[in-house]
C-alpha cells in the first residue's frame, strides 16, 4: 500500500474523498439488500421462509468480524495512518460484492460477508480522518456532511439496487463491487494521508482487544443504564436490516424492486428527521422527554409493523416509525452531558463496543424467529412475529431508561434545564 505524505491536511479533495467514500460505500451496501434474499433462494434452493435462516448466519458472521476487527483496524491507522486503512478496506468491499456477484455456493458467499465485515471500518476510519483535517469547531459540520454522505447512500442504493435486480440477480453485486473499485481509484490518486508521522504510535495487540471497552462499565456505573437501553434498542433495531427484504417477500411477495422502493423510503424518513426534526424537538422538549417520546414511538411502530397484513400499511407506518429516530439522539445527548470531558472516550468505546456485539446475536434471533413464525409448517403462522419481538424488546429497553434517569436525577435535570 502506497502511502502519501500529510502535507494536505485541509486539501479539499481529501475531504471531498471521504464524503464521496462514505456515500459509496453505503450506496454499495443499500444496492445489494434488496436482492440478498434471491441470491441466497438461487444458491439454497429453498424458499424465503427457510432461506431467511442462512440470511440470519451471514449476517452473525458479518457482525462478528466487525467486532474483531473494527479496534484492530483502528489501531493499525494510529500506527501506519488513515490513508492506506480506507484504501485497503475499500478494495476488500470491492472484492466482496464480486465473490458474492460470482458466487456459486454457500460457501463463498459467507466468505464474502465475512471479508464485508472487516472491511466495514471505512466509516470509522472516515471519522478519524475527519477528526484529523479539521479544526474542532468545524468538525460538528464535517460529521454532519459525513451522516448526510451516509443516509444519501441508503436512499438511492436500495432503488438501483431493486432495478439492477430485476434484470439480474448478480447484476447489483457487479455494479457495487465497480462502484467500489473505482472509488479505491479515486482515493489512491487524490487522497494524502491525515495523520502526521509524528502523531502515530506504536501497534499495540493489547489495545486491539475487542472486549477491552467493557471495561469501562465498572468505571461508568451511572451511565452504564443508558447503555444498557442502547444495547436493548440496537438488538431489536436489528429486525429492519435482518429481516425486512425476507419479510417482504414472505408476506407481501415484494419483488426487488418493490423492495428497494420501501427501502428507499425509511431511509427518506429517517433523513428527513436526522437532518431538520431531531434538533428542534430536543430543544422543545428536552433530550429526556425527546428520548422517551422515541422509545414509545418505536413501540408502536414495531406493533404496527408486526399487523400490517396489506403492502400499504407498510408505507403508511413509515413516517410514524421514522419519527422514532428521535430516541438515539437524544440518549446520546444525556450519556454525552453527565459524563465528563475526560471520559467522553470511554463513554464511546463503551456503547459502540455493546452495539457491535448486538450485530452478533440480533441477526440470528430475528431471522428464527421469521423462519418460525412463517414457515409452511409452522404451528402458529405470524410473519410478523420478529417485528413484535422488537417491540417487546424495545419496551423492555424502558425499564433500564427510568433507572438511568433516577440515578442521575440531578444531572439530568440540568440538562432540561439548559434546554
Amino acid at each position: 500500500m502506497t502511502e502519501a505524505p500529510a502535507t494536505k491536511k485541509h486539501g479539499k479533495n481529501a475531504f471531498l474523498f471521504v464524503i464521496v467514500c462514505v456515500a459509496i460505500d453505503m450506496l454499495g451496501f443499500g444496492i445489494i439488500i434488496p436482492v440478498l434474499p434471491s441470491l441466497l433462494m438461487e444458491l439454497s434452493g429453498r424458499g424465503a421462509s427457510e432461506a431467511v435462516e442462512i440470511g440470519g448466519l451471514i449476517g452473525a458472521v458479518f457482525g462478528l468480524m466487525n467486532f474483531i476487527a473494527m479496534p484492530f483496524l483502528g489501531n493499525l491507522s494510529d500506527r501506519y495512518g488513515r490513508r492506506p486503512v480506507l484504501l485497503a478496506s475499500i478494495a476488500t468491499l470491492g472484492i466482496d460484492f464480486m465473490i458474492m456477484g460470482f458466487a456459486h455456493s454457500l460457501i463463498l458467499l459467507f466468505i464474502g460477508r465475512a471479508l464485508s465485515g472487516i472491511s466495514s471500518a471505512t466509516y470509522s476510519t472516515a471519522n478519524a480522518y475527519i477528526a484529523d483535517t479539521t479544526e474542532p469547531e468545524e468538525r460538528g459540520k464535517a460529521f454532519g456532511m459525513i451522516g448526510a454522505a451516509f443516509g444519501f447512500g441508503f436512499v438511492v442504493g436500495p432503488v438501483i439496487g431493486g432495478f439492477l435486480g430485476d434484470m439480474h440477480t448478480r447484476l447489483p453485486f457487479f455494479a457495487a463491487g465497480g462502484l467500489a473499485f473505482l472509488n479505491f481509484l479515486y482515493g489512491y490518486f487524490v487522497l494524502p494521508e491525515s495523520l502526521a508521522k509524528e502523531d502515530r504510535r506504536p501497534f499495540d495487540i493489547r489495545r486491539a482487544n475487542p472486549f477491552g471497552a467493557f471495561k469501562h462499565f465498572s468505571k461508568l456505573p451511572k451511565v452504564a443504564w443508558f447503555i444498557a437501553t442502547i444495547g436493548l434498542f440496537s438488538l431489536a433495531h436489528s429486525v429492519f436490516p435482518s429481516t425486512w427484504s425476507f419479510h417482504g417477500v414472505i408476506r407481501y411477495d415484494w419483488s426487488d424492486r418493490e423492495i428497494g422502493i420501501s427501502l428507499a423510503c425509511v431511509g427518506a424518513g429517517s433523513a428527513v428527521v436526522q437532518a431538520g426534526l431531531i434538533g428542534p424537538i430536543i430543544k422543545r422538549f428536552g433530550p429526556v422527554r425527546t428520548a422517551a417520546g422515541g422509545l414509545f414511538i418505536n413501540v408502536v411502530a414495531l406493533l404496527l409493523y408486526a399487523f400490517a397484513d396489506l403492502p400499504w400499511m407498510v408505507y403508511a407506518i413509515i413516517p410514524v416509525g421514522s419519527l422514532g429516530g428521535v430516541m438515539m439522539p437524544a440518549i446520546n445527548q444525556i450519556t454525552s452531558g453527565i459524563t465528563s470531558r475526560r471520559e467522553q472516550g470511554e463513554l464511546q468505546g463503551a456503547t459502540a463496543s455493546l452495539q457491535s456485539l448486538m450485530l452478533i446475536f440480533s441477526p440470528i434471533i430475528m431471522t428464527q424467529t421469521l423462519h418460525a413464525f412463517s414457515a409452511d409448517d409452522a404451528p402458529i403462522h405470524f410473519p410478523g412475529a420478529a417485528f413484535m419481538l422488537a417491540a417487546i424488546i424495545t419496551a423492555l429497553a424502558a425499564i433500564p431508561f427510568i433507572l438511568g434517569v433516577r440515578a442521575n436525577r440531578e444531572k439530568v435535570s440540568e440538562l432540561a434545564a439548559a434546554e
